[in-house]
């Protein structure tokens, strides 16, 4: 019993080793070719060591170097306010949504799905924002635009709802309001669903270049993604007019392609994969939410 015991964990131990190296080595390799020569990766392929480190793509994407750190600080304050700032809201809503003594819970719930049914469109939209709101070149259009998702807010309902309404009713019999309820009860028990709903969120609000595209036309207000789509852009326009450059830069081995293409990948994914770690522990909590104890 303990041999069959030991090797099946030694097996389940194998299993989600192999597991982990395959999702690792695709990073790894993007890494190895964003630091390797374009001449290597052209006479070798790709591989997970490079033949030479070479540091010819990030100096073509930092070309720029001030528009490339003033992208990261309008990508980092936005992804920061904006996330807390729709957590909070969603989170503030779903709670109201939850509390079965609000006698238009039900009425408000179904305009809020009603939203997800229908929209006014991207014209409208454009024209609110624009000429109503004057919101266009303004870093408020990327706090702003979709601060609310009413999935999540849904996903969050159903979490409060899951807390004992016994510990809401002993906090109101001890005098409590709403918001002391909200603040010293609603938003600690409900850490696991903030952290994973945060980081969708931050996500989203970390790879959005949609909204620049449509709104923004300042460039010292282009946040990362978008500073990145427009120099792979450049990048392409290069290869495209390849026939009409000096003799002397159209050769492709000196214009780094494959290399910029892999290093665009790590600067703008790179900063979010130090932030998983710190949500890790909410999402294994999260697994057993619902579950039924005894």
């Amino acid at each position: 019993m303990i041999r069959n015991w030991r090797i099946s964990t030694i097996v389940t131990h194998l299993f989600f080793i192999v597991l982990c190296l395959l999702f690792t080595i695709p990073i790894l390799t993007i890494v190895s070719i964003s630091l390797s020569k374009e001449s290597d990766i052209l006479a070798f392929g790709y591989k997970i060591i490079p033949k030479s480190i070479d540091f010819s793509a990030y100096q073509f994407v930092f070309a720029n170097p001030h528009q490339m750190i003033d992208s990261y600080k309008i990508t980092i304050f936005v992804s920061i306010v904006g996330a807390t700032t729709s957590v909070l809201i969603m989170l503030m809503l779903a709670y109201v949504l939850s509390r079965k003594i609000f006698k238009y819970r039900n009425f408000l719930a179904f305009i809020a799905f009603f939203t997800m049914l229908f929209n006014g469109g991207l014209i409208p939209k454009y024209i609110l924002i624009t000429q109503y709101l004057h919101l266009g070149n303004n870093i408020g259009i990327l706090l702003l635009n979709d601060i609310v998702t009413v999935w999540y807010i849904f996903i969050l309902r159903t979490f409060i709802q899951q807390i004992p309404e016994e510990i809401l009713e002993s906090a109101v019999m001890d005098g409590a309001s709403e918001f002391r309820m909200f603040s010293s009860l609603i938003l600690p028990l409900s850490k696991p669903a903030i952290a994973t709903i945060g980081l969708f969120v931050l996500l989203r609000y970390w790879n959005d270049w949609t909204t620049p595209l449509i709104y923004i036309s300042n460039p010292k207000l282009y946040p990362l993604q978008f500073m990145l789509q427009k120099v792979l852009l450049e990048l392409q326009s290069i290869l495209e007019n390849m026939d009409n450059l000096p003799s002397s830069l159209a050769d492709l081995n000196k214009i780094p392609s494959e290399t910029v293409r892999m290093a665009l990948a790590i600067i703008a994914a790179g900063p979010m994969l130090f932030v998983m770690p710190f949500f890790q522990k909410y999402f294994v909590r999260g697994l057993t939410i619902g579950s039924v104890k005894g």
